[in-house]
């Protein structure tokens, strides 16, 4: 999906980020709903599994994408709190993110994140906790 156009454009393709650099694509983005794919293959750990910080990279960069936009041009979100259970090894292809909404409030927004892999078992499920704050002077 060619998201080139879309209004955050600039948040979803950043190079020399570390989303970039794992290689997390973002294949939808609509309200609600944010989803992502990373690849196992260079992100794995020691014992040939998808390394479980990748997990955590990819949920967190879904998570931060859905609060900034729900925090909208003149906030920020930032995040506060990550968590993540690892349920099953990932072990080749790609795994994908899934992220909605828990809570979208006016200061917290707070985001369930379900990655997958190929044949659509559960790899991780994390919970990310983000604070809304207005946009800093100058930024």
């Amino acid at each position: 999906m060619d998201l080139s156009d879309h209004p955050l454009a600039g948040l979803l393709n950043r190079p020399e980020q570390l989303a970039d650099r794992i290689g997390i694509e973002f294949t939808e983005v609509s309200p609600g709903r944010l989803v992502g794919t990373l690849p196992v293959s260079g992100n794995r750990q020691p014992y040939g599994m998808l390394h479980g910080g990748g997990s955590v990279v990819l949920a967190e960069t879904l998570g931060s994408i859905a609060a900034a936009l729900h925090a909208g041009p003149d906030r920020v979100a930032v995040g506060v709190d990550v968590s993540a259970t690892h349920h099953r090894a990932a072990r080749e292809g790609l795994v994908t993110g899934v992220c909605t909404p828990l809570h979208e409030g006016s200061r917290i927004a707070s985001y369930e994140i379900v990655i997958t892999d190929e044949a659509d078992r559960r790899v991780c499920t994390a919970r990310l906790t983000c604070a809304v704050l207005q946009r800093p002077p100058g930024t």
